[in-house]
């Protein structure tokens, strides 16, 4: 296996943990209107992530450097195609960062209200973007033989992508639900385990439809495994919520967000961004990455920064594995 090739399997793992774990943090942010019922239980549902939202957005920025150091062509590539849907995902993501540390500075209602409206919609807009975002690179996007996207914003558009982004969406929010269920007690605990079961419902409909698609259209043997074991645990996570075992219900979603991003890479290798103009335009591991210099002394980097911060993350979620409740909420000032 040559750099190039460790890279892209690098890259699709910084994904997998973004997902993973950005996943229900925009799920808990789509609750605080779906599950909260009074200003007491959202604030039970953001400080269940208050600890480390923050923390979670590193994968992002990890993905997104390391993409640009290793292949950027890939990077000029799809930051300029999809430059509108990324910016609004930017936009969405300062504000929603914002507005975890600006809600509580004030105790007036509307000042609350209107950073509450903000978490919800800044969490709701980038969980159906990114899916529609991977939809369109797995399907393939409009790239001439000089490495540019020369299509419009609105061929972003199609069925199929939209239909990545709502299953992005409903996964991340069952995924929040069932994170939800996991780090609290009482009756919002209940409430979160029963919701979660109809938006794993949901959500299995509308995986099933677009796993089966992308595999009808781009898949193989192997993409085909990965298919399975997502729908697998799945089905497996909605049965161990509705049987109370929130641990391993979470999971079982965690591992199926990681085999259906899994399944979008392997369906897209050795490319790295197809063209749906011309197969000879395609954007490769070969053609779009860097020197094999740079890719050596990025791996000896990533050998010794990543464990690092994995450490110091998991001792992060360690720290704050408790469960909370309304009862843990102080009166506000």
């Amino acid at each position: 296996m040559q750099l190039h090739d460790v890279w892209f399997v690098l890259i699709a793992v910084l994904w997998t943990g973004y997902f993973f774990l950005e996943g229900f943090d925009f799920g808990i942010g789509v609750l605080t209107k779906l599950l909260a019922r009074d200003r007491a239980e959202k604030r039970v549902l953001i400080n269940t992530i208050g600890p480390v939202w923050d923390g979670n957005e590193v994968w992002l920025l990890t993905a997104g450097g390391a993409t640009f150091a290793a292949f950027p062509e890939w990077y000029a590539t799809l930051f300029s195609g999809f430059y509108l849907p990324l910016l609004l995902i930017l936009v969405c993501l300062i504000v929603r960062g914002v507005a975890f540390e600006y809600r509580h500075k004030r105790s007036e209602d509307r000042w609350q209200t209107n950073w509450e409206h903000a978490i919800f919609w800044t969490s709701l807009i980038p969980a159906f973007l990114w899916g529609v975002a991977f939809a369109n690179i797995v399907r393939g996007v409009k790239i001439d033989q000089h490495m540019e996207y020369v299509g419009s914003l609105f061929d972003l558009l199609n069925v199929y992508a939209i239909l990545g982004g709502l299953v992005t969406l409903t996964l991340f929010t069952f995924h929040g639900a069932v994170f939800a269920s996991l780090k609290t007690v009482g009756d919002i605990r209940d409430r979160a385990r029963a919701l979660a079961t109809r938006l794993g419902a949901v959500t299995a409909v509308l995986a099933l439809a677009f796993l089966v698609w992308t595999q009808a259209t781009r898949g193989d043997g192997r993409s085909l495994i990965a298919m399975a074991v997502a729908v697998a645990a799945l089905l497996a996570a909605i049965g161990f919520n509705l049987a109370g075992r929130e641990g391993w219900s979470f999971a079982l979603s965690g591992i199926t967000i990681a085999a259906a991003v899994a399944m979008l890479f392997l369906t897209l290798f050795p490319n790295v961004m197809p063209s749906s103009l011309n197969e000879a335009w395609n954007l490769t591991v070969t053609n779009a990455s860097s020197t094999p210099y740079t890719l050596k002394i990025m791996t000896w980097c990533a050998g010794v920064a990543t464990p690092l911060v994995m450490l110091y993350q998991g001792w992060t979620y360690w720290v704050f594995r408790k469960r909370i409740g309304t009862q843990h909420i102080a009166d506000a000032h």
